[in-house]
């Protein structure tokens, strides 16, 4: 995600959300793909489902027991493309975006600017594959990608990928990201993006209040924000952690089956995580490539 001492810019509301939109995937930026390989294809399962290497970066997608898919973004030929390059070097690795395609990308784009939103990055040029971004700054700390591919896109596992993983894999459930501004989150996610509400509430102290948006795919989006004027330790907690930021993503969320939840990091009440969603256990960002995972207890595990 791009940060910076830009003030975030808020559009209105908007009331005609783009049609027909699905979240496809969350984005994690590496140093080398390798890096990840024991993380999210071992411990996790991730299976590989598309990659290859393009100029300035190469994007790799693994798949889990849902359907719901992590990108794996290295650097690749940088000095033609340095975007990716520039990324790493100012923040390390960690998240970098979410990406949402859409049937119509012109329509897509022309709906943002009537909403007052800004797209960048807009091209138009390839017919099997057409995107534009939304700025961290309107979109509330993190890149927001959208895009129109033609067609579904599949390719063979590079040498080195892990044969041996975890049987059966984790399920993806949701991204949880992070916002100063719940009304703001739900303008994007919501308003232009159509993400239709599955769940909303708030801490049990009523530091912090959530809403889950769904687009009808595997993946979640969970957006939470420190919630009173003066909020507990948790919404504190949040608020110290996003600054002066718009929002940034906090986690992501994994159904590990036998147990995974209680095989590795620490027990957590992370912001947005509910006290009915069973034990649950954190791989801080330090330890995992700068992405903050929370394991839970998939369904019918023992």
């Amino acid at each position: 995600m791009w940060t910076g001492a830009d003030a975030p810019r808020q559009p209105g509301p908007v009331t005609d959300p783009i049609p027909a939109v699905v979240l496809d995937h969350v984005a994690v930026a590496v140093e080398r793909w390798p890096d990840a390989w024991p993380r999210y294809a071992v411990e996790l399962g991730g299976s590989w489902s598309s990659g290859g290497l393009n100029v300035g970066f190469g994007p790799a997608q693994l798949r889990f027991a849902n359907g719901a898919r992590v990108e794996i973004l290295q650097p690749w030929q940088a000095e033609s493309n340095p975007f990716l390059r520039r990324f790493l070097d100012r923040h390390g690795p960690g998240p970098h975006h979410l990406t949402f395609k859409v049937p119509d990308l012109r329509a897509a784009i022309d709906r943002a600017r009537q909403a007052g939103f800004s797209p960048v990055g807009i091209d138009l040029s390839h017919e099997e594959w057409m995107e534009a971004f939304l700025h961290p700054r309107e979109a509330t700390g993190i890149v927001v990608q959208l895009a129109q591919a033609a067609h579904g896109w599949e390719s063979p596992a590079p040498e080195g990928f892990p044969t041996a993983r975890r049987t059966p894999p984790a399920a993806l459930l949701r991204v949880t990201h992070a916002v100063a501004d719940l009304g703001a989150g739900l303008a994007l996610f919501a308003g232009l993006l159509g993400g239709r509400t599955r769940a909303q509430g708030a801490a049990t102290d009523g530091s912090w209040e959530y809403v889950e948006l769904e687009w009808g795919g595997p993946l979640a989006v969970r957006l939470v924000a420190p919630a009173g004027a003066a909020p507990g330790t948790g919404g504190r907690a949040l608020a110290a952690w996003l600054g002066r930021l718009p929002g940034r993503l906090h986690h992501l969320v994994f159904a590990v089956p036998a147990s995974g939840a209680h095989e590795e990091g620490e027990a957590t009440t992370v912001p947005g995580l509910l006290a009915d969603e069973g034990p649950a256990r954190e791989v801080a960002p330090q330890d995992n490539l700068g992405t903050r995972l929370v394991l839970v207890d998939a369904p019918g595990a023992p």
